[in-house]
């Protein structure tokens, strides 16, 4: 009797809602199902599918990705946080309670309110192939500063993962770490916490083209937007209890052709969504401008509705958050989606006047304002210059790098340095991306679950908003004059 079992394991990560991709990715998966038995086969997502930039997504309140993932056949996903962080919990749990056929296991994510694991995630899965049973374990980001604010308690991953694989090991012949972590986290789970078989992981979008050995646990990843899918082939010996081979890679799927059926469903919910977005959500009489190098009408009216929206005493957003300007007349949902399409939440801080001064310097120089931002909710292309409300500022654009900056009015009096000031901007400058000094600030505050988008939309509806736009807070002038 032939005591070897075989399992392949196909598996994505941080597709963020790339439809195009998705036809392709199925037709690969068929591939694999036209050739192996089911009970050989096991097909997991790490997280990320979803991101809120994409009609489909927003328009659908991330339907149209679990359905898709439905009819591709996955049998497991673990959440990331583009999931759980940018969907109101009770969005969220009704796309996936409501709708899902497959597993979502979450070991380290439990209910703010109850300490539980809601009743439709599982803490861990036990899958049975063909007799080789498979332990699952599934860990996201912790990122509770967000996460705690819209009901959830992501918990330690580490300890987590050794209570999840104490518990399961004796149980499986096979135990599978699905990890929205980090490559820096697996290869640290996968060095400190023995017994995982393999990690299959993402949030970082790094791309294993070989998976890694490390220790006794192999690491596997696709990279990012679905251009590839992981594979990972195991043999196991059920007479001697061994694993027998493991070995894997990174399959690029973008030049494979769609898979008719999945292109269809992505069809129809598209459909969905421009019924829905494409409603009028505000009237304009007169079109407002948006320039990335320069302030503009559109970009004040964000950074006067950020510092409404916090109650702050200044308003700071960076240009490259709106990636075009919008015209008269009737604006619907969709236009504002495309152009303010990070989820990224407002948050007030408090900096002091040297830090404040030091960014309107930065946001003077071509280096700032040309740089390109990868992550952290940005969906712009570069980071552009700083919008302000609250404030007056004069420059000289012919002095020396860092000090351009003649004069800073707040609340009508000059800037203090060494005072204080509660600002009102965006979660991205917290985590260190853009202006080096708003990463500093103290007391911070994150308000969710609105993004700037919906910020935008309500200061488009107020005519004193939309007048306040249109005056200049910087001023270009000679060294030594005032206002």
């Amino acid at each position: 009797m032939n005591q070897s079992k075989r399992l392949i394991i196909l598996h994505t990560n941080d597709l963020h809602s790339c439809f195009e991709n998705m036809p392709k990715i199925a037709t690969a998966i068929d591939d694999y199902r036209s050739r192996y038995a089911s009970e050989d086969l096991l097909l997991i997502d790490c997280g990320d599918h979803m991101d809120r930039m994409r009609m489909e997504t927003e328009g659908t309140s991330g339907l149209a990705n679990v359905e898709v993932m439905n009819a591709t056949g996955y049998e497991v996903f673990v959440p990331g946080n583009n999931e759980g962080l940018t969907f109101p919990k009770h969005v969220f749990e009704r796309a996936f309670r409501d709708h899902a056929q497959f597993d979502v296991i979450a070991s380290n994510m439990f209910e703010l309110e109850s300490g539980a694991v809601p009743n439709w995630m599982s803490p861990w899965r036990i899958i049975d192939k063909g007799g080789l049973k498979i332990g699952i374990l599934g860990l996201t980001a912790s990122y509770n500063d967000f996460y705690n604010p819209l009901g959830w308690d992501i918990q330690d991953p580490f300890e987590l993962a050794r209570i999840t694989v104490d518990l399961l090991r004796p149980q499986v012949h096979i135990l599978i770490l699905v990890s929205h972590l980090g490559l820096g986290f697996d290869q640290r789970m996968a060095t400190e916490i023995p017994g995982i078989d393999c990690i299959l992981g993402g949030h970082t979008h790094h791309l294993l083209e070989q998976a890694t050995l490390v220790g006794h646990t192999l690491i596997g990843a696709a990279g990012k937007l679905g251009n590839h899918i992981g594979v990972m082939e195991l043999e196991y010996d059920l007479l001697h209890s061994s694993r027998s081979k493991l070995n894997g890679f990174a399959m690029d799927v973008t030049s494979l052709p769609n898979s008719d059926r999945i292109a269809s469903i992505i069809e129809h919910y598209r459909d969905l969504s421009q019924t829905v977005l494409n409603k009028q959500a505000v009237h304009l009489v007169e079109p407002l401008s948006n320039m990335w190098h320069q302030e503009s009408e559109l970009g004040n009216l964000l950074a006067d509705g950020i510092r409404s929206w916090t109650n702050s005493e200044v308003g700071l957003v960076n240009a490259g958050q709106l990636l075009d300007s919008l015209p008269a007349g009737g604006i619907t949902d969709y236009q504002l989606l495309l152009i303010c399409p990070s989820p990224i939440n407002p948050c007030s801080l408090q900096l002091n006047g040297a830090q404040i001064v030091q960014a309107l310097e930065e946001s003077l120089l071509t280096e700032f304002m040309d740089k390109p931002i990868r992550g952290f909710g940005f969906r712009g292309k570069v980071l552009g210059t700083l919008c302000l409300s609250g404030m007056r500022v004069q420059y000289d654009a012919l002095l020396p790098p860092y000090h351009k900056i003649i004069n800073v009015v707040i609340n009508n009096e000059n800037i203090d340095m060494d005072r204080l000031y509660k600002v009102g901007t965006i979660d991205m400058f917290t985590f260190g991306a853009g202006y080096t000094s708003l990463s500093k600030g103290i007391d911070t505050h994150y308000y969710l679950p609105e993004f700037i988008r919906d910020v935008l939309k309500r200061q488009l509806g107020i005519d004193e908003a939309i007048a306040h736009c249109r005056y200049a807070r910087w001023k270009s002038v000679t060294s030594g004059h005032q206002y």
